[in-house]
């Protein structure tokens, strides 16, 4: 009788299972992406918000997309069960997404946004622990590379059928409401295709709070997370690259096909990225993420020209792919056992900073947009200074 194969069901070079998780995310994303691709566009123009609004927004959203992170990470840590905890977040969020079938008023549409990023707050940590998992020191960043880059495939189709919605039928109140119609479909197929993936079983982690959690973390992943904590006071929502975009001269369907263009970038350099990590160390890799962020804050300065905020574009989408991918891979490197539990805290504390960051952007931005941009660049230069100065 022949003897059962121990090695896991591969695909694209990864565990079959992270590949399932993939298309998961990116059903996820075809769905957010169409609305996230065009929403401060709805939110501004459509309903009138102000900038400041759209800042204060976008600040509480970000603050919300991290705000439950530490929670989910340690349940799943103290249960062993990944699968629970992710499904619950991804059906928070495509139950929050029917709010803007309703989206007559900047009340409404502030709620969706929020609550949305709630949902996408308690799945990320139990997925990313659960993807760990499944890896190896030798391709958990390519693994988490590959993940990154099928979740934003689903960023690039969903602006491209926002895109193409909006260019057919016309940039009114109704089409967008049927464009968030759209999106709710493959949201809900990925909250499906979730229930048939398997979960590696893992042990049940001690009960414990997050002062004492955070005590026994090691000294590399707490000095990463104070570096990650000056950085994000860099941070600027997306939307305000948008609104440059459409200040040099891009009308509102273009802005959606840069949003798109972004994306591919990101894919493009996902997995060569988590690859090179695994070969040369994920250090030298946040190195060079913290210099790209600083490069396009420079750019969008001076930036005048179509061409110009297109090649920025790019560069942002090579930035996001370290920052989403190879910072979990980081982190799982770091630490082998409570890996929900420091993703969980990377997120939360990360997001808590995004608020007043997001707030000051808005605030330069309302005074000039050039104010914002010099101001994230000074702060990301000197995350990347103490990370280099003051690593173990």
């Amino acid at each position: 009788m022949a003897k059962a194969s121990n090695n896991p069901r591969t695909f694209l070079g990864v565990d079959w299972n992270i590949f399932l998780l993939g298309i998961v995310s990116f059903l996820t994303d075809v769905s957010s992406e169409m609305i996230f691709s065009v929403f401060s566009i709805f939110f501004t123009v459509i309903l009138g918000a102000s900038t400041f609004l759209l800042g204060l927004i976008e600040g509480l959203s970000d603050f919300a997309a991290s705000s439950l992170d530490y929670i989910s990470g340690y349940l799943s840590d103290i249960t062993g069960k990944r699968r629970r905890y992710a499904a619950m977040g991804y059906g928070f969020s495509t139950a929050a997404k029917t709010l803007l079938l309703f989206a007559n008023s900047v009340i409404i549409a502030s709620a969706f946004r929020v609550v949305e990023r709630l949902g996408k707050s308690f799945r990320g940590p139990p997925r990313d622990a659960w993807i760990a998992s499944l890896t190896t020191d030798k391709n958990r960043g390519y693994s988490f590379g590959v993940h990154k880059a099928l979740d934003k495939s689903g960023a690039i189709l969903g602006p491209l059928i926002a895109y193409l919605i909006l260019n057919a039928l016309g940039q009114t109140k109704s089409t967008f409401t049927l464009l968030f119609q759209i999106a709710l479909i493959p949201a809900i197929l990925a909250v499906i295709l979730l229930f048939f993936i398997k979960e590696k079983p893992e042990p049940v982690q001690p009960r414990e709070n997050i002062f004492k959690a955070y005590k026994k973390l090691s000294p590399e992943y707490k000095h990463y997370l104070h570096t990650a904590v000056l950085f994000s006071v860099a941070y600027f929502s997306f939307s305000f690259l948008l609104l440059k975009a459409y200040i040099v001269g891009f009308e509102i369907k273009d802005v959606v096909l840069l949003y798109a263009l972004f994306n591919v970038a990101f894919v493009i350099v996902s997995a060569p990225i988590g690859k090179l990590g695994d070969i040369i160390g994920r250090k030298k890799i946040i190195v060079v993420e913290y210099l790209a962020y600083f490069l396009m804050c420079l750019g969008f300065i001076f930036a005048t020209t179509k061409i110009e905020v297109i090649i920025l574009f790019v560069l942002f989408g090579i930035f996001y792919a370290i920052d989403e991918g190879q910072s979990k891979a980081y982190i799982g490197d770091m630490e082998k056992v409570k890996r929900g539990t420091a993703i969980g805290l990377y997120n939360f504390v990360t997001g808590v900073v995004y608020l007043p960051a997001s707030l000051i952007a808005g605030y330069l931005w309302g005074i000039n947009p050039t104010y914002a941009f010099v101001f994230a660049g000074i702060v990301s230069i000197t995350a990347m200074t103490f990370f280099i100065v003051s690593k173990r």
